[in-house]
This record gives C-alpha cells, structure tokens and sequence, in this order.
C-alpha cells in the first residue's frame, strides 16, 4: 500500500506544477495589468509600480522568483488589497468556504445514498420513477437559478432564513447555501448509487449468499453495500473540489466571506499575485482529494493497487 501511495503521490507533483506555470504565463499574457485604471497613471508612477513588485523584469525571471517563493509557502503580497497577503486573505475565507462546502458533500452522501439504493430496490416502480425524476431536474437546474429561489421563497417570502451575510456557527446562515450546493450532488450520488447497486445486485456471489438463506439485510450490508460505494467514492473526490469551485457562485449570491468572493475580486482587479494564489490553492485541493480517493479506492478494492 506505501509502494502505491508514493506512486500517487509522485504523480501529483508535475501535474501541480504545470498547473502553475499555465495559470502564470497564461495571466501575463493577457492584456492589462493590476495597475491599469480609468486614469492613466504618470510614467515615473507607473515605472516606480513595476519595479516595486518586479514586473519590469523579464517573465522567465518573474516566474523563477514566483517559485522560489512559492516553495517557501509565501504567495507574495495583493496588487491591489493593500497590507494582505494572499495568504492572509486565503485563511480569512478558507473557513467560510471549507464549511459550506463540507456540509453540502455530507449532505449529498447522507442523502443521494439512502435515496440511490430504494430507487435500486424499487426498480421500475413508482419510488424508483419519483427519486430518479427528482435527481434529473436537480441535476438539470443550475445553482444560479436555485439560489435566488431559494432566497425568495424562504427567504423573503415566508422569511424562515436569512437570504445574506454570514455568522460563524449560525446554523441559520448556513441553510440555504449549503442546500444550494448540495442538490445536484445528491442527483448524482443518487443515480451512481443506483446503477451500482443493480449491477452488483446480478453478481454470482449476491446470489450464492442469497442461496444460503441470508436475509435481505444483511445480504446489502455485508456483501452489496461495499462494492456498491466504489464508483460513489470514485466521485466524491473530483465532488468534493467542484463543491468548493462551485461555491464562488454561491458565495457571490448569499454574500458569503468565502475563498470565492477574492478569487472573483482578483479576476476583476487583474491582482495577479491573488489570481495565482486562489488558483494554486483550488489546483492543490483538486490534486490532494483526488490523491486521497485514488488511496481509498486502492484500499478498497487491493486489484487497482496491485495492478
């Protein structure tokens, strides 16, 4: 098992790095700059700016100094949010977000399972008809469409919920984003569930432990329910980073202090050093989730690690 995570492990590293000199050379080659205004500023102004934060010199040596400090753990200051670092900026919104997005990918799990497995025991009736009719739509409907009915329906309407802000540990606060980002990832944990449940359902060793006598329950327990979660933890790591990507949306809706809402003001400003830094920390959390189910698949299922 070591000899196959050191394995993942390095194969995580050139792929983080190419992410990073893409997402570099890609900023640079883009008109404008982080300084550029509705004023043009003076030239001395302007030339005092670049050499200030080293962009009067050539992009190669631009993009050294970007590593060297990068493996270091500095992201370098904000162009435009003066006094922060991206660092900083990152931890004052990494709670928000990672919170948001925890719950909704609990909330996908608790309930896309449950709801995958009676559509597969019901198979072809009404219930299996019903929860694959209601995984559809939440599949079809994107978020910028549920988050502002939400907030009208609950929030403005019957007034339930707050539709704006944030409180840290107010439950009330947390409600509508979470459900926002979690209805298509209950859709499709739900129809995942589902189609692996069938098709380990028609397996030879289902029907032999149904042959001796082994009740319903503990047929699905012991020996269909492990089987059945591989192709569902297979997607929860790629879910889980689209949860988190996806929050900038949510985030920008309910005005929420996340991670997203500097990733949107970065890209609007030119800031390239809060760009860089929102795009490195969503390419690692990419990298290390798929990195952690790429391992838990391994241990569940000890062909992929042998192979």
């Amino acid at each position: 098992m070591l000899g196959y995570a050191l394995r993942r492990l390095l194969g995580v590293v050139p792929t983080f790095l190419l992410i990073v000199a893409a997402a570099f050379f890609l900023m640079r080659a883009a008109p404008g700059g982080p300084f550029d205004a509705e004023q043009t500023l003076p030239p001395e102004i302007a030339a005092n700016l670049q050499a200030a934060y080293g962009l009067d010199q050539p992009v190669l040596a631009q993009f050294g100094r970007y590593l060297a400090g990068l493996a270091r753990g500095d992201l370098g200051p904000s162009f435009r949010m003066k006094d922060f670092t991206v660092a900083e900026l990152i931890g004052r919104g990494l709670p928000v977000t990672l919170t948001i997005g925890a719950a909704a990918l609990t909330l996908a799990v608790l309930f896309g399972v449950p709801l995958g497995m009676l559509a597969a025991l019901r198979r072809n009736g009404w219930v299996d008809h019903a929860v694959m009719s209601v995984a559809l739509a939440g599949i079809a409907v994107p978020g910028f469409v549920v988050a502002p009915v939400l907030a009208l329906v609950f929030g403005i309407r019957l007034g339930w919920l707050p539709v704006a802000g944030w409180e840290s540990g107010s439950v009330r606060h947390m409600v509508l984003p979470v459900i926002t980002l979690a209805l298509p990832f209950v859709a499709y944990v739900a129809r995942l569930t589902r189609g692996s449940l069938l098709e380990v359902l028609q397996s030879g060793y289902i029907r032999t432990a149904r042959a001796k006598g082994l009740t319903e329950r503990v047929v699905l327990g012991r020996h269909a329910l492990k089987p059945t979660l591989l192709p569902v933890i297979s997607f929860l790591g790629p879910a889980a980073a689209a949860l988190l990507t996806g929050s900038l949306v949510v985030e920008q809706v309910f005005g929420l202090p996340g991670v997203g809402r500097y990733f949107v003001q970065g890209a609007i400003n030119r800031d390239y050093t809060l760009v860089m830094g929102m795009v490195i920390f969503y390419a690692a959390l990419i990298l290390l989730l798929n990195l952690a189910v790429d391992l838990l698949y391994g241990w569940l299922d000890p062909r992929i690690r042998h192979e």
